[in-house]
């Protein structure tokens, strides 16, 4: 009698648990499916890693809604990476995203104005240091540029019109700086690159690269 109810308690027991075990084939209409794992920081990344970041030397436009007295049109980023706007004396713009600064100033504004609503919109680009591609040395125009996606080294010479009369192209560095901070050189042929079309020297540039350029020895 104690085996027959043991084997009955058996039988109910793997008669629960069937469904969980049992379900091989692809899951039925309304059934739970438990969502693959992915890596949590890609998305993340992909989300910000486009985002603009306010930088020195930008021309910003500071539109306040329906307070024209208080929008500017032409905005400098200072050295020192503030901007002054009416009723706001300094605020620092360098380092933050665009939506970022006009929170803040929506925040100050308030002090003087019901719900203020501020956009800030960036009409000239030069970033922040760590997001341009310097230029150093026989370029006839030595500049630093803005980085952007899948920049070129022919993108960074056309943006500086070129090489000197008295540049050693073939001599050129990339300097540039690891995630994990080591400093490293990347010797460049620019040479063949500009006069040549040797588009294996046409290296993707990182932000934060520095291109030496360095001058002919006779």
């Amino acid at each position: 009698m104690t085996f027959l109810l043991r084997s009955g308690a058996l039988v109910l027991l793997l008669a629960a648990f069937a469904p969980l075990t049992g379900c091989s084939g692809p899951p039925k209409e309304g059934s739970f499916v438990a969502p693959m794992k992915t890596d949590p920081g890609r998305a993340g990344d992909a989300a910000t890693s486009d985002e603009y970041i306010i930088g020195a030397g930008d021309q910003l436009s500071v539109f306040v809604y329906r307070n024209p007295d208080l929008s500017e049109g032409g905005v400098a980023v200072r050295p020192d990476g503030r901007i002054s706007t009416p009723l706001i004396e300094d605020i620092t713009a360098a380092g933050k995203k665009p939506k970022e600064l006009a929170r803040e100033l929506e925040q100050k504004l308030a002090k003087f104005i019901q719900d203020p609503n501020v956009t800030v919109i960036v009409r000239s680009f030069v970033g922040p240091p760590d997001r341009q591609v310097r230029v150093i040395g026989e370029a006839t125009d030595p500049i630093a540029i803005p980085n952007r996606d899948h920049m070129t080294l022919l993108d960074v010479m056309i943006a500086t019109k070129g090489l000197t009369k008295y540049a050693s192209g073939n001599r050129a560095v990339i300097v540039r700086v690891d995630p994990d901070g080591k400093r490293r050189s990347i010797n460049v042929r620019l040479s063949d690159l500009i006069k040549d079309g040797d588009i294996s020297q046409n290296l993707e540039m990182v932000p934060g690269d520095t291109l030496i350029i360095p001058q002919s020895w006779f």
